[in-house]
């Protein structure tokens, strides 16, 4: 049996970025979701690894991203998500939570083969993901009602590339897999 893994991509965010305005409606139309979904997975052991931006400040670690985002003006979109003591967490420059990270390494520690999907953005970080996990032949699930948006038309179009391309698992998170932990040797 192969482990799979909750990735939670870019949600701790401060918002202070170009887009914010437009996707902070979506983030919070989502959170309940992904809220639910990290319980979910929590409760069934599942490894819940949060995959973030580091916004361009280079010498900063998950303490003090998460800090920033809990002390901006959209605290109520992080607070709820937020790490636990459980979870992981690694940090990430560019859109793929693959792209020079240690995530690859990580999941094959853990004896990952499938990954759940959520966050933000689909049409971007998501789907960059998608694909990166794709091609480094892990099983890749993505809880469609648990990621959050820009702009809506690409992101439905982003989910169908998944479905169709990567063979991605694009359903609601209610009705995912999550499995659980394999036996780890």
């Amino acid at each position: 049996m192969t482990n799979t893994a909750l990735i939670v991509i870019d949600m701790i965010n401060a918002y202070e970025h170009e887009d914010a305005e437009v996707l902070i409606p979506a983030v919070r139309e989502v959170l309940p979701e992904v809220r639910a979904l990290i319980a979910r997975a929590r409760a069934a052991d599942v490894d819940v690894v949060y995959v973030n931006d580091n916004f361009g400040r280079w010498r900063s670690h998950h303490d003090e991203i998460l800090e920033i985002a809990l002390k901006g003006p959209h605290a109520d979109l992080v607070e709820p998500i937020q790490p636990d003591d459980t979870s992981m967490f690694v940090v990430k420059a560019r859109h793929s939570i693959f792209y020079q990270t240690p995530l690859e390494y990580l999941l094959t520690q853990r004896g990952v083969g499938r990954v759940v999907l959520c966050g933000q953005v689909t049409e971007q970080c998501v789907l960059y993901s998608a694909l990166d996990a794709h091609i480094r032949h892990l099983r890749v699930a993505v809880a469609e009602d648990a990621v959050a948006h820009i702009d809506v038309e690409l992101a439905r179009a982003a989910l169908r590339m998944m479905r169709r391309n990567m063979q991605a698992d694009v359903r609601p998170w209610r009705r995912l897999d999550l499995g659980g932990p394999a036996t780890r040797a």
